[in-house]
């Protein structure tokens, strides 16, 4: 069960605003759309979602929502603040790894991101953690 940084997610209510900063100011370009997570835009969990990269980690920008967790019937609430996401090769020893420490989750499911399998969780201090495996193929 490896672990790897695979993005941290900025919450905005202006992500052209936000697009644009990290575009022009830190010059952050587009990643090949191999490699952007494919939305499930039939829950519409997710709106209008821009993708920048250094050429090794993603940033999603993303519309805050803190109503989300009403329309996805989960707990955790990735779009409300934000997370940093981390992708496994074994989400289900991974959500194992979770229980055996006791610490609770969202189990997201493919819900949000076809073809991935994503849970949520919260740090000590409240900050959302995303861990996703792929599972399309």
């Amino acid at each position: 069960m490896k672990l790897k940084l695979h993005h941290i997610n900025l919450c905005s209510t202006n992500v052209k605003a936000m697009d644009r900063f990290y575009r022009d100011v830190l010059t952050l370009g587009d990643e090949k759309p191999s490699e952007l997570p494919p939305l499930n835009q039939d829950k519409s969990l997710v709106g209008d979602v821009s993708f920048v990269t250094d050429g090794a980690i993603q940033m999603h920008l993303t519309p805050k929502d803190v109503l989300n967790s009403f329309k996805s019937g989960q707990v955790v609430n990735p779009l409300e603040r934000g997370h940093i996401a981390y992708r496994t090769d074994d989400i289900e020893a991974f959500m194992k790894h979770l229980d055996e420490q006791a610490v609770p989750y969202s189990d997201w499911g493919s819900d949000a991101v076809k073809g991935w399998h994503q849970v949520f969780f919260y740090d000590p201090d409240g900050n959302v953690i995303e861990v996703h495996q792929i599972v399309r193929k």
